[in-house]
């Protein structure tokens, strides 16, 4: 339960701090998020140009609105490595989002790496810390896109760099089509919690990646793969809720994107 929610819980009992009134212009809607589990997401890193002459951080608006919709309070996280354990003081459950950087190869071990790998070193290591910190409080994580393959590593997993340059035949995992259309459809593994949640043998996905998960270390199970065989989800058995999946649920482009977001807020609620 975080500080929030023991606040709000301390209110029943005598002598307690009574919940404050809300404030002007709130609604009832406002006092029962403060009982909704807190959502962390964290966020993209972009360089100087565009939005803003210096260095900024960057979320699409549909990665807080889709908790909202799945019953979550997100929060956005900045990337401060050093404040990781803090930041987890405050929350139910963690989202790693996915954005336009790669992992460093080097840390799953590889020799050399891809020209097209394009790394953000503060934002992996500020994403380092806080999974690690998550799961070792058994703290529901769920891993979209990049955080799907950072979160693979963690575990104990590999990444293809380039999937053009290792899977034969593959499908255009960076469609051409828009992100809230499909690009193509998974084969979900039969017995998964994935298969669980969504209630479906094939769920239609979009896809904007060139890396995936390469291997299905010990610990860890593979639970959606594409028709060209590149592993499109993992979770790991045991643990409250940890679930990567490689497209984007947070356009939730299908039922089976929603209640893979609403299983995961409802871990988080705990």
């Amino acid at each position: 339960m975080t500080f929030a929610k023991q606040f709000v819980a301390a209110g029943a009992g005598a002598g307690a701090y009574a919940q404050p009134p809300l404030p002007s212009g709130r609604s009832a809607g406002y006092a029962s998020a403060m009982s909704s589990p807190v959502i962390g997401i964290t966020l993209d890193a972009e360089e100087p140009g565009g939005y803003s002459k210096f260095p900024w951080l960057a979320l699409r608006e549909n990665y807080p609105c889709a908790v909202v919709h799945a019953g979550g309070l997100p929060v956005l996280l900045p990337h401060e490595p050093e404040q990781a354990e803090r930041y987890l003081d405050l929350l139910d459950g963690l989202i790693i989002s996915g954005g336009n950087f790669d992992v460093d190869p080097a840390l799953f071990g590889a020799a050399a790496r891809h020209p097209t790998v394009k790394t953000k070193d503060r934002r992996t290591a500020f994403e380092l810390a806080l999974t690690r910190g998550a799961l070792a409080r058994d703290m529901p994580v769920l891993g979209i896109c990049g955080g799907q393959q950072l979160l693979h590593v963690i575990l104990g997993g590999t990444l293809i760099q380039h999937i053009p340059d290792e899977v034969a035949d593959a499908l255009p995992h960076e469609q051409p089509n828009p992100r809230n259309e499909p690009g193509h459809e998974v084969a979900i593994v039969p017995g998964t919690r994935l298969r669980a949640i969504v209630g479906a043998d094939r769920l239609a996905v979009n896809s904007a990646h060139h890396q995936a998960a390469k291997d299905e270390p010990d610990g860890l199970v593979v639970n959606a793969r594409a028709p060209d065989g590149v592993i499109e989800g993992i979770e790991a058995p045991g643990r409250r809720f940890c679930v990567g999946v490689q497209w984007h649920p947070e356009f939730e482009i299908s039922a089976g994107d929603r209640a893979l977001l609403a299983a995961f807020v409802t871990a988080a609620a705990g």
